[in-house]
């Protein structure tokens, strides 16, 4: 009996890994599988080989497998990742990839909660985006009171280059600023760029940024692994990162609640509002309780702390790179503000260069190469390819901001891409950074005033230099969740 048991045992493990290993019918085409792991040991060793950039490591497999359609297994989860523009619009814009996936790592983003907005679906997502875009507007999005905060963001960002300067590091030189503004129109107060808890914070959302991937890394393949190597993981990480925000972000909601009349002047109040409506109308599966607040606030916290201070990096970056650029949008600011007044949003129709230079920055240099994750809703069929209910989708940006057949050269920096014959500025439909369909980034507008806000403000008042004898580095990084410039200072004089 116990020789047989064995067989049986044998037999049992062999089939597992034979299963673990087989791709399924129609799967996209892509690396080996190995049991347990997938192809974590081949994409792991791609994104060390590019240092930690999972974007170019995607599209260096889709290069070896000639695919736009890329399938991969990474632990347990079965992952696609699709390329050029055609492929990334059918999955942005259809609602068969309108989901997120649910997994460990997700949760542990939001408190261990499928809670808040960013990766939420289904009837939970579309409550919560729709009263918080509805409030967000309600109290100044998108409208004059909004570009009045920026603009005194500006002048803040001014007096600091004044006090502070020539010289200015500039990791996290606009991260404060931004995240003034959303914070004053989320819980009605300005953030102090001083305020030590904000800085650790920063510091945080930064090492976060850089520990992970967007499928987790380790512990979002193999969550096991928090109970063996919980630093090594970046367990320890973001519990640590959780604590710290769940502390900040709870002292304002109970903050709100203790101080409630009944106005709604901001987010957090409507929020607050509009749970206690529920509550009397004894709604039992309401979404509005103080965790979906709370998560609903870290996600925002999270969308406006590093993209746009990322975004401005590179443009103050790209001047210095290109001191003949930089000396056209000098001029074109000079000849269409006067110094009297500061830069308004107003202006834009007569920047159209500057406007160009913005745009171009995002092509090369999309803060998120890759976007996701999405979940497949449905089974799908994308070509020849069979893509089943669940499965994970990865979306390459960068594939469609430097598609050389349409681009024609788009490893050169090139703002005249974007102007006309007639000299105006043209947005293109390929430029994907805030995404398309139902699931468009919700601060998009307020991510590009405040860029083009806080960037006219700057160049109006001062030229930028690299500083002496400091060579800008040779190369960016890339490394993490978001693209990053590498830690590089300006000197900053006064025009």
């Amino acid at each position: 009996m116990a020789v047989l048991f064995l067989i049986l045992l044998s037999v049992s493990v062999i089939l597992l890994i034979i299963r673990s290993i087989k791709k399924p019918y129609n799967y996209p085409p892509g690396p080996s599988w190995l049991p347990i792991v997938g192809c974590q040991p081949i994409f792991k060793k791609r994104l060390m080989k590019h240092a930690g950039a999972m974007y170019l490591g995607l599209q260096e497999l889709a290069d070896e497998y000639n695919t736009n359609i890329l399938g991969l297994k990474l632990g347990k989860d079965q992952i696609i990742c699709v390329f050029g523009y055609e492929r990334v619009k059918e999955v942005l814009t259809n609602d068969d990839f309108a989901g997120r996936p649910d997994g460990f790592f997700l949760r542990l983003r939001t408190f261990g909660m499928r809670k808040g907005i960013t990766f939420t679906d289904g009837p939970v997502w579309h409550e919560q985006r729709s009263f918080v875009m509805r409030h967000l507007r309600d109290v100044g999005f998108g409208k004059k009171s909004m570009e009045l905060k920026i603009i005194n963001e500006c002048q803040d960002l001014i007096q600091f280059i004044n006090e502070n300067g020539p010289d200015i590091n500039m990791e996290e030189f606009f991260a404060p600023s931004v995240l003034s503004v959303l914070w004053d129109l989320t819980a009605g107060r300005s953030l102090d760029r001083n305020d030590d808890k904000l800085k650790e914070l920063l510091a945080l959302l930064k090492r976060r940024l850089k520990a992970f991937d967007l499928s987790g890394g380790l512990l979002g393949q193999m969550p096991w692994l928090r109970f063996i190597i919980p630093e090594k993981s970046g367990f320890n990480l973001v519990t640590k990162l959780n604590e710290q925000m769940r502390n900040f972000f709870m002292e304002a909601i109970l903050e709100h609640h203790a101080t409630f009349t009944g106005d709604d002047s901001d987010l957090i109040y409507a929020f607050i509002q509009e749970m206690k409506i529920q509550q009397k109308e004894e709604k039992k599966d309401s979404t509005f309780t103080n965790d979906q607040l709370l998560a609903v606030c870290l996600d925002l916290f999270i969308a406006g702390s590093q993209t746009t201070n990322s975004l401005s990096g590179f443009l103050f970056y790209n001047l210095l790179c290109f001191p003949d650029i930089k000396v056209k949008i000098l001029k074109e600011i000079d000849a269409n503000i006067p110094k009297s007044r500061m830069p308004e949003l107003a202006d834009r129709v007569k920047l159209p260069y500057l406007e160009a230079f913005i745009m171009e920055t995002r092509r090369m240099q999309p803060i998120a190469g890759v976007a996701g994750p999405r979940r497949v809703l449905h089974n799908y069929q994308m070509d020849k390819y069979l893509l089943a209910k669940d499965v994970t989708v990865l979306i390459s940006i960068w594939s469609v901001h430097m598609d050389k057949e349409y681009w024609k050269d788009p490893e050169v920096f090139r703002p005249e891409r974007f102007i006309g014959k007639d000299g105006l500025f043209y947005p293109n439909e390929r430029i994907l950074n805030f995404g398309l369909g139902k699931r468009r980034c919700p601060g998009e507008a307020l991510a590009k005033d405040c860029i083009f806000l806080f960037f006219a403000s700057i160049l109006q008042k001062f030229d930028v230099l690299p500083v002496s004898n400091i060579p800008l580095p040779l190369k960016r990084a890339y490394a993490g969740i978001t693209m990053t410039p590498d830690p590089f200072s300006i000197r900053f004089v006064n025009r």
